[in-house]
């Protein structure tokens, strides 16, 4: 007999639904612990949201989890895109939507810039300029926007944006909003640019080879966990902003 879910828009088959995500039986999870705001702790023990949303995911599923950690974005793609993971937590990007269908997005976090104190860049369009160098952490959301967007400046990659600006001496490093002030606040030789260059929004996403009924289950799911105080809770319960939560 199989198992319905109903979330107010439809019923799910429960069994169908988690055959199709975790055809192995487990639930792989690929978290990136390279996004301090998303994923905190170690490879043996993740923590944060996108660990809690995991389990809660296998849990609403009646499978076991298995997280599969890395420290870069575009490791954890890579994972979900080579078969080695059922799940990713990843920020939506025109690049990854051809291989990953994302639910709406569960967190919105910025894209910031930082440049030395006695820079002249001082809005975030004066960045895009020609002769200025950004230093961005390879294979990240903001690497990928930025070097779809960009019209003058150039982009340098590196294991961390921020590192890869200080270490080369660049005119600028990209990153997400919560890090950069935090590195700003032990650096005062760095400032950060008012203002953000992009809305990073972070989303549940899983191989366009899943059935319909998957992606829109998970989606639904998504919402209610937005809207029920789960992401909310997650954020806090990481010692991360609440007011991340997605519309």
């Amino acid at each position: 007999m199989n198992t319905k879910h109903h979330d107010g828009k439809g019923d799910h088959d429960i069994a169908a639904i988690a055959a199709d995500l975790a055809p192995t039986g487990v639930l792989r999870a690929s978290i990136n612990l390279g996004n301090p705001v998303l994923a905190q702790g170690t490879p043996e023990e993740p923590a944060g949201i996108t660990v809690d949303l995991a389990r809660e995911i296998a849990r609403r599923l009646g499978l076991s989890l298995e997280t599969l950690c890395f420290d870069a974005a575009r490791k954890s793609f890579e994972a979900m895109a080579e078969g080695h993971a059922d799940l990713c937590f990843l920020a939506v990007d025109p690049a990854r939507e051809k291989e990953v269908a994302f639910t709406a997005p569960y967190v919105v976090i910025e894209g910031v810039y930082a440049v030395p104190r006695d820079s002249s860049l001082v809005t975030v369009e004066d960045v895009d300029a020609p002769g200025v160098r950004i230093g961005v952490k390879q294979g990240s959301a903001y690497d990928l926007h930025l070097t779809r967007t960009l019209a003058h400046a150039t982009v340098v990659r590196g294991a961390e944006g921020v590192d890869t600006f200080r270490t080369l001496d660049l005119e600028a490093g990209a990153g997400i909003r919560q890090p950069m002030a935090a590195y700003v606040a032990a650096h005062p030789e760095v400032r950060l640019i008012d203002g953000r260059f992009m809305e990073i929004r972070q989303a549940v996403g899983t191989t366009r080879s899943r059935a319909p009924e998957t992606v829109a289950y998970l989606g639904s799911l998504i919402e209610e966990l937005k809207r029920n105080g789960f992401v909310t809770d997650a954020l806090r319960h990481s010692h991360q902003d609440p007011a991340l939560v997605a519309p």
